[in-house]
């Protein structure tokens, strides 16, 4: 089965990433076909370098295992460019994409899920 995850929400400040992340390592780490596109204030849940308070989890952290796991993780380059994200910023397994890369994803998904 191959799901998708489309996540929208910034990384910090609500739970909708985190929350999509849990279920997304869960389902990779039980040899599901996971890919994630981050679309919007979502981009920079893939920015390297994150430092967050001590035992508050870490974005960063938890998609470089869903990467491990061989899931694939897509940023909007839209998106990574309002931001001034630049491609050498993103976490090792994440890649500048678009929007045409979501709409193939998409189509061949078993489901899809958004946050």
């Amino acid at each position: 089965m191959k799901v998708l995850f489309i996540l929208n929400d910034p990384p910090y400040g609500t739970e909708r990433c985190y929350n999509a992340l849990r279920l997304a390592g869960s389902l990779s780490k039980n040899g599901t076909a996971v890919s994630i596109f981050l679309i919007g204030d979502a981009a920079a849940c893939a920015k390297r370098g994150q430092k967050v308070p001590p035992d508050y989890y870490n974005l960063e952290v938890m998609l470089r295992n869903v990467a491990r796991n061989k899931g694939t993780i897509g940023v909007c380059g839209t998106c990574m460019d309002a931001r001034g994200i630049r491609d050498e910023e993103l976490i090792d397994g994440a890649q500048r994409s678009s929007m045409d890369e979501l709409t193939e994803w998409t189509a061949s998904a078993d489901k899809v899920l958004v946050f």
